[in-house]
């Protein structure tokens, strides 16, 4: 998310700013920002494009590169036979690792980053003709490695993908949770009353179409048991969150558990959206039978959502402090504006998510061309990934009281 960003002046090569000498680093143009490397909201963006690039290669690896014969009689490739294992879920899983070989390096020699013009900070934020040559560099040696340690690299996938998704629940359900707190503050809190209930009130509309659609699309008969469970125990969940975070003791408000519920809904649809066709109680399945325009602009959607994901969670390593108020009243103007470590180890998770995505979770399953995140094992990871939203917002929102409680009772 990009509430670090925000609260941070030096957002975007810090407008707010005056040139001065301490300024210098944000005064000057975003060209001689980038060659001179004095700035690093400059450098993530370059970060996002290895990372998109990474992705469309991965695609490539999928769907297109299996119909060049140029590639497809390389037997130079160890582990290879005539090609095939270097390529389809393989070839996937094999420029995956070369992405997140990459960005952990980057992870390891920059973690720790305090201070802007320090050695790490200038690695961070430059030499980006030596970093694409590493990358690329990386990749091609990825196509290299034997066949079993591409194997065992996709169950470890598996895990890093789980973390990726851990990471960005918490950072979108810290983001509700302070939009919800700024605007329960003194300051807004009667200005933008009306506004707070109009859009929590667009919010639960919004949730009760998308749950009817879903009834609609994905349970349109009495035996479709499964989507059944999955749709309405979804509306149970979202009464929970409302009912919680509306008690007086907790007095959470009902904007955040409304845009709660966009999230939750939308996790549920997506657990509906990826059960594979050929299931009668999937009336719009994600799989797709002809390649036309709509395919196409829905699966490079679904790419940059990749990305954007990616990007914007991994900046928010603020909502990963556990002291946060300290932190805040020791920041000076030569910190570092994110945590580099964490935007690094965001995007080698990353990495593994997206290659978890173009091969449904399952290295054995054959995607369909233009499809992305389709299978059982995508439905029930999304399932799982939104059960557990609730339970994580759920406990942010009693964790205070019981810990009062706690601290009564000591005392």
């Amino acid at each position: 998310m990009e509430s670090g960003e925000g609260n941070n002046n030096n957002n975007n090569g810090g407008s707010n700013h005056g040139c001065g000498e301490s300024k210098e680093l944000y005064c000057s143009s975003w060209w001689s920002q980038f060659r001179n490397v004095s700035n690093p909201w400059m450098a993530r963006y370059v970060y996002g494009f290895i990372f998109l690039v990474a992705n469309l290669l991965a695609w490539a690896a999928r769907d297109e590169l299996t119909s060049l014969k140029a590639l497809t009689q390389m037997k130079g490739l160890r582990g290879c036979k005539v090609g095939k294992d270097c390529l389809g879920a393989a070839g996937v899983l094999r420029v995956s690792f070369g992405c997140f070989l990459f960005f952990m390096i980057m992870y390891w020699s920059t973690a720790g980053t305090s201070k802007l013009k320090e050695g790490r900070d200038r690695w961070h934020s430059g030499w980006w003709l030596v970093k694409i040559v590493l990358w690329v560099a990386i990749t091609i040696f990825s196509f290299y490695l034997p066949s079993e340690f591409i194997e065992v690299y996709g169950q470890v996938a598996h895990f890093g993908a789980g973390v990726f998704l851990l990471i960005q629940l918490i950072s979108i359900i810290s983001f509700i949770r302070w939009l919800n707190d700024y605007f329960i503050t003194e300051k807004y809190a009667e200005r933008c009353q009306i506004q707070v209930m109009l859009f929590a009130t667009s919010a639960y509309l919004i949730c009760l179409v998308g749950v009817i659609l879903m009834y609609i699309w994905y349970a349109p008969q009495p035996s479709c048991l499964l989507n059944l469970f999955f749709i309405t125990w979804t509306l149970v969940l979202l009464q929970v969150m409302t009912s919680v975070s509306l008690h007086p003791k907790v007095n959470g408000g009902i904007l955040s558990p409304g845009l709660m519920g966009l999230y939750v809904v939308f996790l549920c649809w997506s657990a509906v959206r990826s059960e594979p066709a050929g299931n009668s109680c999937v009336a719009k399945a994600g799989y797709v039978y002809e390649t036309d325009w709509q395919s196409i602009i829905s699966f490079v959607v679904a790419i940059l959502a990749i990305v954007i994901a990616t990007f914007s969670t991994g900046i928010d390593s603020k909502c990963f402090q556990f002291r946060k108020e300290d932190a805040a009243a020791e920041e000076q103007e030569d910190d570092v504006p994110y945590g580099y470590g964490f935007f690094h180890f965001v995007f080698a998770t990353g990495a593994m998510y997206f290659a978890m995505l173009l091969i449904g979770w399952n290295s054995h399953h054959s995607m369909k061309k233009w499809t992305i995140d389709v299978g059982w094992t995508s439905a029930y990871v999304r399932i799982v990934n939104e059960w557990l939203a609730v339970c994580v917002y759920l406990w942010m929102l009693l964790a205070p009281i019981i810990r009062k409680s706690r601290q009564s009772d000591s005392t």
